[in-house]
């Protein structure tokens, strides 16, 4: 039988610390022992603190007289994309040095401020690149609901250890996917949100491929909004962070009104999809409000994404030499060579595809107030493949062609939200993912809870096997 204090969700556990009826001590040592007793299997969090440091800081926070924070004891992990004090960060490449970091980043920060107890990093692939979470530092990290798939990836780590009850909330990146997918995966909740609304003071680029965005996970969407109300806000290093106030994410209201929910099924054929998943997010997206099947291409979508993509990737590359790059996984090189491969007539092209398809994606929210389809065209595959080559009975091109069901979505700039929308025939998570205007996180969120609230799945926990089969 769970410990209630891991079955519990954040909110709940927020709850009960802010008004001293559990200790952060207790639920710290509750989660710490899950993580003793999973994690062997799973590999979800492979760096960690000292259990007596981490102990230590709990103890801290239950010395103080007020609550330090709205995420006041709650234990959290950071991705291994983002820096911690006195922990390595290695972007899963063999190419980093693993030494400890001297300071914080901005999730990291943030998460402090806020009252968390750090314990560790979250696997994550090389480099974030691919939603299957493996690499050569770390190893592979396994799905809960069946050991033998993907956990995907890019925040891979981050969602298993949220389905494992091994962390009550964390944090994640997404460029592609990489918080949709596997949340999908892991049948639990991640938000990317509008560029902007939580900041990166480190990126490479401001605007001109500002696609990557940090952005929160959780079992429950209200889970994920508490996150998200630390994370999000302005920063002064970041030229486009939005100068919003958060803390409004902490308070969900209820829905005055039925939304308007437009169901997009393959995006007028941009995507291929498997059944079940197809099938099970349509499912969920009827559970509240009124729906509409809007038949829309996204026309240059795809386009859009690969080369603000490979414009990233053509920065990282000019990070390391040539003998660094070739250490690293083949579709990282593959990503670098075609990021060099861009021209500026490229750029210009797709500048004024992102200009119409703004100006088309707008009108679609004139008459629906959030668009819907499956986060993810597979539910999760085998962990000794490195991604899908067939989807829907149709081969892939290359190994985004998988994941277009999310990429698409992110060349919109809209912040996008992957809930679970329930189970296959063999017993893997699938997700619904739901699309909202430019800014429109909070009506998100609550459009989100409230089919949650309707079909809930979040109480459901995976019996955790030995695997039998390795990663790729």
């Amino acid at each position: 039988m769970l410990n209630p204090l891991i079955a519990a969700t954040a909110t709940e556990l927020t709850e009960r610390l802010q008004a001293r009826e559990i200790s952060a001590v207790e639920v710290v040592t509750a989660h710490l022992d899950r993580i003793d007793e999973v994690d062997g299997i799973v590999n979800a969090i492979p760096v960690r603190r000292a259990r007596e440091a981490v102990l230590s800081d709990a103890a801290q926070l239950d010395a103080l007289d007020e609550p330090s924070g709205p995420l006041h004891g709650l234990p959290v992990a950071v991705k291994d994309l983002q820096n911690v004090a006195g922990l390595p960060t290695s972007h899963g490449s063999p190419v980093m040095p693993l030494a400890p970091q001297a300071r914080d980043g901005l999730v990291a920060e943030r998460l402090r401020t806020a009252g968390a107890v750090i314990i560790g990093k979250t696997n994550t692939p090389e480099w974030g690149t691919g939603s299957h979470t493996f690499n050569p530092v770390y190893g592979l990290t396994r799905n809960p609901w069946n050991t033998d798939r993907s956990a995907g990836g890019s925040s891979g780590g981050a969602a298993a250890a949220l389905a494992a009850r091994m962390l009550p909330i964390a944090d994640g990146s997404d460029l592609g996917g990489s918080l949709r997918n596997p949340a999908a995966f892991n049948g639990v909740v991640g938000l990317r949100p509008t560029v902007g609304t939580v900041p990166n003071p480190d990126a490479r680029s401001h605007s001109l491929s500002r696609f990557g965005v940090e952005g929160p996970m959780g079992r429950t969407v209200a889970d994920t909004a508490l996150l998200l109300a630390v994370l999000a806000g302005p920063d002064p290093l970041d030229a486009i962070s939005r100068p919003i106030d958060p803390s409004g994410f902490r308070m969900l209201r209820e829905l005055a009104t039925a939304p308007r929910i437009g169901w997009m099924g393959d995006v007028g054929g941009s995507f291929v999809c498997d059944d079940e998943p197809m099938a099970l997010a349509r499912r969920a997206a009827g559970a509240v409000g009124i729906i509409t099947d809007i038949d829309e291409s996204l026309d240059g979508a795809e386009r859009i994404f690969r080369v603000i993509r490979g414009i990233s990737y053509r920065g990282l590359a000019a990070a390391f030499t040539a003998e660094q790059i070739s250490r690293m996984k083949t579709t990282v090189q593959e990503n670098m060579a075609y990021g060099q491969s861009i021209t500026a007539d490229d750029i210009v092209e797709v500048d004024g595809l992102r200009s119409n398809l703004h100006r088309r994606v707008h009108e679609l929210f004139n008459a629906v107030d959030v668009l819907a389809l499956p986060t993810t065209q597979v539910a999760a595959f085998p962990s000794d493949w490195e991604f899908p080559t067939v989807v829907g009975g149709e081969e892939m091109t290359d190994y985004l062609g998988w994941m277009m069901s999310c990429c698409v979505i992110t060349a919109t700039g809209c912040p996008a939200i992957s809930i679970p929308a329930g189970f296959t025939s063999d017993g893997l998570p699938v997700g619904l993912q739901l699309v909202a205007p430019i800014g429109a996180e909070r009506q998100l969120l609550e459009i989100a809870a409230a089919i949650e609230h309707a079909d809930p799945h979040h109480h459901m926990v995976p019996e955790i096997n030995e695997p039998t089969l390795g990663g790729p």
